[in-house]
């Protein structure tokens, strides 16, 4: 079986859609997935991942499934320094790194500021409902692998979102998800994608070949967005600063 990560365009998150970029970008990433055998699409219910899914869609002719779980990870914790609610995956590298829980994939979720936002309930949450997916398409979880129930060679593709998308992986892959919120980068429209390995018969891992993967624009020579990163310098005032 094959997993389809799919972040969504460059954003236009106050209007919760995409920019004009972020449209182009959309249809160039259609392209590209009706190339594919696709067996099933899901779809977060927010607007910018359902709109991005929506070339896609009209392009192959088909429909997504709507999943509540699939929105972006929503676990505010306190800020280190303001205590203001924060996303857990843009803290500061100097405060983070400072805990070795953070890099623990079990105990990552036991400091104070997780603790307090509750961040282990959100990721249960997702974790639950993605391992209800693929049970529904043969893989069911048993402790940190997959029984193999139905094995299949199918593709499933999921339109989310970047701090959603490094909490499957933090499941299917066993790595705390700080360390992927903050070490990886998946740009707009990028394609993150897993694949099983049955090496012995009915006991199955899912191993990712490629991590926000943007072929498809660097094929049409456009520049992926910059929504996915910070400031390279602190004094490029033309990149995104906190």
């Amino acid at each position: 079986m094959k997993i389809l990560l799919i972040r969504h365009g460059d954003p236009d998150y106050e209007k919760d859609s995409l920019t004009e970029k972020g449209w182009h970008e959309a249809e160039l990433l259609a392209q590209r997935m009706a190339e594919l055998k696709i067996q099933s699409f899901y779809v977060s219910p927010l607007g910018r991942a359902k709109d991005t899914a929506s070339c896609t869609l009209k392009k192959m002719g088909r429909e997504a499934e709507e999943l509540a779980w699939l929105r972006e990870f929503h676990a505010p914790i306190p800020d280190f320094h303001t205590g203001e609610p924060r996303i857990p995956w843009d803290q500061l590298p100097a405060d983070w790194t400072a805990e070795p829980k953070y890099y623990d994939n079990i105990r990552w979720a036991e400091t104070l500021p997780m603790l307090e936002g509750h961040v282990i309930d959100e990721a249960n949450r997702v974790w639950n409902g993605l391992d209800e997916v693929l049970a529904k398409h043969g893989y069911v979880r048993n402790g940190n692998y997959y029984d193999a129930v139905s094995p299949n060679e199918d593709t499933l593709a999921f339109f989310c979102h970047f701090g959603v998308t490094c909490v499957m992986l933090s499941h299917l892959l066993g790595i705390s998800p700080m360390i992927l919120w903050h070490g990886f980068c998946a740009a707009p429209t990028s394609v993150t994608s897993l694949i099983t390995e049955e090496r012995r018969e009915g006991v199955a891992l899912f191993r990712m070949n490629a991590f926000g993967d943007t072929a498809h624009l660097f094929a049409n020579h456009e520049e992926p967005a910059f929504a996915a990163r910070f400031c390279e310098t602190f004094a490029n005032q033309e990149q995104r600063h906190d």
